[in-house]
């Protein structure tokens, strides 16, 4: 086999494996919560499963501050699933994500 043929055969098991690695990040669930009144589960493929808001801040005095928090624990969970993405791809590629 020459070499142009084992970077070919390897190229294309490199894509296989990400291709494998991404499709098990989808398919996990991350989870973070904030300031102890929110839990956001979001899927790896960046879907929302839940969200869950303790009773004790449904104060309609709060409502800024409980969006705020929500707003937050998203932006952390998708920033928590795209770091999970980059470190696949570092793993199998060797490069990391500029």
């Amino acid at each position: 086999m020459n070499p142009m043929q084992q970077m070919m055969m390897q190229a294309q098991r490199m894509q296989r494996e990400l291709a494998k690695a991404h499709a098990e990040l989808d398919a996990k669930v991350f989870t973070v919560k904030k300031a102890g009144i929110v839990e956001i589960e979001v899927q790896g493929n960046r879907q929302i499963v839940s969200i869950n808001i303790d009773e004790a801040a449904l104060n309609p005095d709060d409502k800024d501050m409980i969006e705020d928090t929500i707003l937050m624990a998203i932006n952390e969970a998708m920033e928590t699933i795209q770091a999970a993405h980059d470190e696949v791809d570092e793993r199998i590629t060797g490069q990391a994500k500029r």
